[in-house]
């Protein structure tokens, strides 16, 4: 059985949820699947291979992210019906073509929907509308409807009337034993700061984290992302940079030097209001810390309850008044047995290949 992976940078990954998911799927498979992977050759410039971790890459000359993310998705499922047996679509980009593609194909078509982008605040009005008519397109055409959240799956009942197979996120590739680079360099202690790890969006409410930790100046925080990347990021920056207990680094894309602070942090803060089930989250939790989640029902979906929540900045206060040993540890205890039953990605990637095997 052939099956084209679309709507990633590509791999070998270099960042990205889905670029994630793809290598664990590549490493977990079971053999019976073969994969054709499509890759931004925008990204991939130099010495291409053809060949990784078993599976065939194609590369197309369109980056994979913003409007030409359009045109390469598109693209790649155009060509991806002759030569594959079935297609994995990641996101939702291309799926305006599908109804096209349904007059003469019946290709099986499989599309995770991610965390209904639609409804980010970094888009405009009109490319709001667009997305909500690609999701639309993508519930309405594919075979199977992927959800990889609760919330998301009955979010897509009620608005289409379709169901979706919840197939959730993987953590557990965070495992590997972090260096202390950072944790030396800032000048930290085990255990005596809380982290935050995050896209420096507003729907992520790191504006309401930083503001909460300045209020705290006993609580230290380490907060790392792409603060140049926006205005809104380079807005909180000027506005909290100067704050002695709030170390505000870039985006760190190596993952032992991500772990040497996540491993070693008193408690993590995860303020994303928006998506499915975040990465960020589930590593966290496969990495036994202790979670303290922004209040939405896909946070409180992926903890199954069992994280501290807050709404707002002066509920992030209240709460972090209240963490003391015993519930820290209890609460690290409850993530880390959700993430081992749960978020394992030979799990996660055993759904998707039975799930390629049962779509007829």
């Amino acid at each position: 059985m052939k099956i084209a992976i679309i709507g990633t940078v590509g791999v070998p990954a270099q960042y990205g949820g889905f670029e994630t998911l793809v290598e664990n799927i590549l490493d977990h498979t079971g053999g019976e699947v073969c994969y054709e992977v499509y890759c931004s050759g925008k990204i991939y410039k130099e010495n291409r291979a053809k060949q990784y971790k078993n599976a065939r890459l194609v590369y197309l000359p369109f980056k994979a992210n913003g409007w030409q993310s359009i045109p390469y998705d598109v693209a790649s499922i155009f060509r991806a019906l002759f030569s594959s047996d079935k297609l994995l679509i990641l996101g939702t980009s291309g799926c305006v073509v599908l109804p096209i593609i349904r007059l003469f194909s019946k290709k099986e078509i499989i599309v995770n929907i991610d965390g209904l982008e639609h409804r980010r605040e970094k888009w405009g009005k009109l490319a709001k509308r667009f997305l909500k008519l690609s999701e639309s397109m993508a519930v309405r055409f594919a075979n199977v409807v992927i959800a990889d959240n609760v919330a998301i799956q009955q979010y897509v009942k009620t608005e289409y009337g379709k169901d979706a197979v919840v197939v959730e996120y993987g953590g557990n590739h965070v495992l590997e034993k972090g260096n202390d680079t950072f944790l030396d360099k800032l000048r930290l202690l085990k255990q005596d700061f809380a982290f935050t790890v995050c896209r420096i969006e507003p729907e992520n409410n790191i504006h309401v984290i930083l503001e909460a930790f300045k209020q705290m100046p006993n609580e230290k925080l380490v907060a790392v992302g792409n603060w140049h990347k926006s205005v809104y990021g380079q807005q909180l920056r000027q506005q909290y940079g100067d704050c002695e207990n709030i170390y505000m680094l870039d985006a760190i894309y190596d993952i032992q030097s991500l772990n040497g602070l996540r491993e070693n942090c008193r408690y993590y803060v995860h303020g994303h209001s928006a998506g499915g089930t975040n990465p960020s989250l589930v590593e966290a939790m496969s990495l036994g810390l202790p979670v303290v989640a922004f209040d939405v029902v896909y946070n409180r979906e992926t903890t199954e309850n069992k994280a501290f929540y807050f709404q707002d900045g002066k509920s992030l206060i209240k709460t972090v008044a209240s963490l003391s040993a015993d519930p820290l540890n209890a609460n690290a205890a409850a993530m880390k047995e959700v993430a081992q039953r749960r978020y394992r990605w030979d799990i996660i990637v055993k759904k998707y290949e039975d799930l390629f095997k049962s779509i007829r």
